[in-house]
């Protein structure tokens, strides 16, 4: 399986995506290969606007018809905007990953932690 990674965003080894969306913003979301692995997502858990989140720590779920799996804050911050789409229509994650099926917008506190650059996740995910 090949696994669409562009290369306008950073990755984490849990398989979420962070793109930089310039004054400090950061949209994320999860990538190609997590929707793939997970397969027919059913379910999108998010926090609230004004929620902190804290790198590495949970910050929603993502329900399958096989499993359910944690979401992970790449970066530090507080959430600024929320994908209601994707809570009502959870399938957009499968069908559109990288843009309609964005999580959350985060106001990022801080740097931009161990971020991996594309081709260390391509090599992460084997590819």
């Amino acid at each position: 399986m090949t696994s669409n990674v562009p290369a306008d965003r950073k990755y984490t080894k849990d398989h979420e995506w962070a793109k930089d969306e310039g004054q400090g913003m950061v949209r994320v979301g999860i990538t190609d290969f997590a929707q793939h692995s997970l397969t027919d997502i059913v379910f999108v858990e998010l926090p609230k606007v004004g929620a902190k989140l804290e790198q590495g720590k949970p910050f929603g779920v993502v329900e399958s018809v096989k499993s359910a799996s944690d979401l992970y804050a790449p970066l530090s911050g507080e959430v600024v905007e929320v994908n209601k789409g994707v809570v009502e229509a959870p399938e957009t994650v499968n069908k559109d990953p990288y843009g309609g099926g964005w999580m959350l917008v985060l106001k990022v506190a801080g740097g931009s932690g161990h971020l991996m650059e594309p081709g260390a996740y391509r090599k992460h995910i084997g590819e």
